[in-house]
């Protein structure tokens, strides 16, 4: 599943029809990256402070889908994530592809080449195609990783892997 993502809090209401809730993150934004400082993502409560995140992040680093954490709201109700109280095994990697590479701008050509791993992933904007993946546990982690790094030395992308676990480390 691909889908351009609004980090600029225009989609900042709480809860959806389907029971899933917008949870905020807070972070010190990096130098010569994206101006933000905040980033929602949708989760599923799972008890009355605590929810499953269900989209990939774009720009908090250690955190990936399905990890649980704990939130509170602020008084404008807003819900602000507190701490990752479980993690979910997955891995997040965020692809940029290279514009004057062989794969040019395009998003959908980074998916592509990861669609033998069975990755899903979300795509920042058509402006800039950064590719947003969730890797499973379950993937075959030393396949991904090589053709990452394949794919970054033949000047199709750029990589950089923002969750890991020590299954990713280990293949």
């Amino acid at each position: 599943m691909m889908a351009d993502m609004d980090l600029t809090g225009s989609d900042s209401h709480e809860s959806r029809g389907d029971g899933r809730i917008k949870i905020w993150f807070r972070f010190v934004p990096r130098e010569n990256w994206l101006p933000f400082d905040t980033e929602g993502m949708w989760a599923m409560p799972v008890t009355a402070d605590t929810a499953r995140i269900d989209n990939v992040p774009f720009l908090q680093d250690g955190l990936a889908q399905g990890d649980i954490v704990r939130y509170a709201a602020d008084s404008d109700g807003l819900f602000w994530a507190t701490e990752r109280v479980e993690a979910s095994g997955n891995c997040t990697v965020r692809v940029v592809p290279v514009p004057s590479g062989p794969l040019g701008r395009s998003a959908e050509a980074v998916h592509d080449r990861l669609r033998p791993f069975e990755i899903g992933g979300e795509v920042y904007s058509q402006e800039f195609p950064m590719v947003a993946l969730n890797v499973s546990a379950e993937a075959d982690l030393a396949g991904v990783k090589a053709l990452l790094a394949a794919g970054q030395t033949q000047g199709w992308w750029h990589y950089e892997v923002s969750c890991l676990t020590d299954a990713w480390r280990n293949a």
